[in-house]
């Protein structure tokens, strides 16, 4: 629709700029200032001077751990994808070019404070020391870095605001319908999201102290596992998003804090009216019309024949981009756009050792899309929900496009800690979130919906591992680093003990004369003695698994028509003949896929890292590992989320439970971990694929956070660059 130009254009590649004597020196004196210790699982242990030193190491050692991983991330932050992957990615790009201008993002970081400008600093000549010192390492697109490509990436969630933004209706808007639909696919079904955590208070633990249980489910190797420590105060253990140079969920000697995607509505879409007068277009906003404002982006992508670029020109109101089209009226979003405070509030809380000083991070309001998860050393426990929640008329139902032209519609100013649900030191001593609402997260003393506005919350039911998690918790006792590990590997189902009772009663209303009651009999027996657990021999759960995914597809439909989720209308609204067809269909796959259905789940569910590419591939001929718990859909804490691919009958997991931690705060810290798959991005490496034993069995090894824990721990001592 609004597509102005295609230019191809002569391949040019750009050379790794030069580093001047002034940049030089710099990466000479941090090198000099930073040590980097490797345990034997590969772990890079980072000291420097100042924290400046510190981001430098880190840096550096991502970079040793998996470049290909860090520039990834900047090349879809910066919309340069099409630069590397071709003309498919072009309105991906441009989705993140609506929001990262380039020369915007020079201005925030002129602005930036002093201190954070020097991190900003250290952080790209870490990288770019890397290569300079590392000449076989080819960057697909960016070859040099700079301090503000930090501020397009200061947010470490694997899900980022902008992602609402649908890219097929974004390229009918900006682009040519048929080249929309061709070059951005559906993708499978996207595995439910979530992560876990859980904080318990010294009241109900065997030690009196408390304890946090840091459980992000991602997509695999999307962080890596790290410490960062300085002279200046600094010393973080944790995950953290390749690139980025702050511990994203983790702990310090004092405090520790767990990250989980929220429901809160922090996004907002517009319907506007757009009058077009001598080539310009205007809005309705008030009585007036509003000229919009307009700039050009330009995507170069990659062709065959060299590189090309399409420009376009964007349009905005003053509530954001416009992204698509409703009928008449343009659709504008507005979202969190506040780089520099979300990089402080990001880099501050891991130096934050009190909750008071940790609520004064939350002060900053940046932290769009995730509820915090909050322990430490004094014996507090802390819940804090998204953190940048827009005042907004509660007249108007936020969950669909609102009337841009009416001024009641616009954002107030956001609300407060306190205005927003937040729990500081239940009575019940646990608090826990798994991505679902706020209501359940301290039992009795949770918040109370009716004291908020609805869009602090968008969810509408609790969730199969809300659920779970309430089983475990409701009771606790004497709760030790162990037992808090086994409770998050807890193998029960609660999705299936509600939905096969009902399977159950369809096969026994049956006539004796069907013959589903033969062809099922065995089936339904095995699954009436079921303890609803999962387990690397268990058959029941491989049964159950293949007959839930296809119920599930096989009632979709009606369950979205009754506004119902899918569990509930499994167990209360589909017909008998509905659960007992999909029991046949899962028994004829499984028998097809594996010579019976009575195939062990650990033989069909496996962990298999066969190289290092973002899109990872899977073969039945070569090794894996079985994986006993399952996806989160069904409830299981634990999460894996695995499928089979068009070249395997095997399922293979590729997200879920990716770094994971228990840590106990006292005088001294305590904690223990596993990543999935091994810390290196090299399959060369020893630290490839060490870890899978430990992944699959919840077998967490220690953390060796104190230097001198390092003592007998020790793989290699260096300073970058030797």
């Amino acid at each position: 629709m609004k597509t102005l130009i295609l230019i191809l254009a002569a391949c040019v590649s750009v050379a790794p700029r030069g580093a001047g004597a002034q940049e030089q020196a710099r990466w000479q004196q941090h090198a000099r200032n930073v040590t980097i210790i490797r345990d034997d699982w590969g772990i890079a242990h980072v000291y420097g001077v100042t924290d400046a030193d510190a981001v430098f190491g880190m840096e550096y050692a991502q970079a040793e751990d998996d470049f290909n991983r860090v520039e990834t991330n900047y090349i879809n932050a910066l919309g340069r994808l099409a630069e590397t992957e071709g003309a498919s990615q072009i309105y991906r790009d441009l989705r993140m070019k609506l929001f990262m201008n380039p020369d915007s993002l020079r201005s925030k970081y002129a602005a930036s404070p002093p201190w954070l400008r020097t991190l900003m600093v250290a952080f790209a000549d870490g990288l770019n020391f890397y290569l300079s010192t590392h000449p076989n390492v080819k960057p697909r697109v960016i070859t040099h870095f700079e301090p503000w490509m930090a501020l397009a990436f200061s947010e470490g969630s694997i899900g980022g605001d902008i992602e609402r933004v649908d890219l097929r209706r974004l390229a009918t808007f900006y682009g040519d319908t048929a080249q929309a639909t061709s070059s951005i696919g559906d993708g499978p079904p996207p595995e439910p999201s979530g992560s876990n955590g859980i904080a318990i208070a010294p009241s109900i633990t065997a030690d009196h102290h408390a304890l946090l249980w840091i459980n992000p489910h991602t997509s695999f190797y999307f962080r890596s596992e790290l410490q960062m420590a300085s002279q200046e105060g600094l010393d973080a253990y944790g995950a953290v998003t390749w690139g980025q140079f702050f511990v994203y969920q983790g702990f310090n000697p004092r405090a520790g804090w767990m990250h989980t995607s929220s429901g809160v509505d922090a996004v907002d879409e517009y319907l506007e009216t757009v009058m077009e007068k001598d080539g310009r277009y205007f809005y309705k906003y008030g009585g007036r019309y509003l000229p919009m404002t307009t700039t050009t982006i330009t995507v170069p992508y990659r062709t065959s024949a060299g590189m090309a670029q399409k420009v376009f020109t964007a349009y905005y109101t003053r509530h954001g981009p416009v992204i698509r089209k409703d009928g008449d009226k343009w659709v504008s979003i507005s979202l969190m756009q506040l780089p520099i405070k979300a990089l402080e509030q990001s880099y501050l809380r891991t130096k934050a050792t009190s909750y008071k000083a940790y609520l004064q991070t939350m002060q900053l309001h940046a932290n769009s899309s995730n509820n915090t998860m909050y322990a430490d050393a004094d014996g507090h426990i802390a819940y804090f929900h998204a953190n940048f929640i827009p005042r907004r008329d509660t007249s108007f139902d936020w969950t669909k496009p609102v009337d841009g032209s009416n001024p009641a519609t616009d954002w107030g100013p956001v609300l407060s800690v306190d205005q927003s649900p937040h729990l500081l030191d239940p009575k019940n001593g646990w608090l826990y979130n798994s991505n679902n609402w706020p209501w359940s997260a301290a039992g009795p003393y949770s918040p109370k919906r009716s004291d908020f506005p609805r869009y602090v919350e968008t969810g509408t039911e609790e969730s199969p591992r809300g659920h779970h998690a309430l089983r475990l918790l409701t009771g606790a006792k004497n709760v030790t680093m162990s037992s808090l590990t086994a409770m998050a590997f807890d193998s029960y189902l609660p999705a299936f003990a509600q939905m096969i009772p009902p399977l159950l009663k369809a096969y026994d209303q049956l006539p004796a004369s069907d013959t589903m009651r033969t062809a099922l009999a065995d089936q339904i027996a095995m699954l009436r003695g079921w303890d609803f657990r999962w387990g690397a021999s268990s058959i029941p759960t491989s049964l159950a698994v293949f007959w839930g995914e296809d119920v599930l597809r096989r009632v979709g439909r009606e369950a979205r028509a009754a506004s119902a989720s899918p569990m509930d209308f499994v167990a209360n609204g589909a017909t008998a003949s509905e659960l007992l067809q999909s029991l046949a269909a899962a028994s004829a796959r499984l028998t097809r896929d594996f010579g019976t259905w009575k195939t062990p789940w650990g033989d069909i569910n496996r962990f298999q890292r066969l190289d290092d590419a973002i899109e990872s591939h899977f073969d039945d001929a070569q090794p894996s590992a079985p994986v006993p718990f399952t996806s989160s859909r069904w409830g299981s804490l634990a999460s894996f989320g695995a499928r089979p691919y068009p070249n395997t009958k095997k399922w293979y997991g590729t997200s879920g439970n990716s770094f994971v931690a228990v840590v106990q705060f006292a005088d001294s810290v305590r904690a223990r971990a596993v990543t999935a798959g091994g810390e290196s991005g090299n399959p060369a490496s020893p630290h490839f694929r060490d870890e899978i034993a430990r992944y699959a069995s919840g077998n967490l090894r220690t953390v060796y956070f104190y230097r001198s824990q390092l003592e007998g721990h020790t793989e290699r001592e260096y300073h970058p660059g030797r």
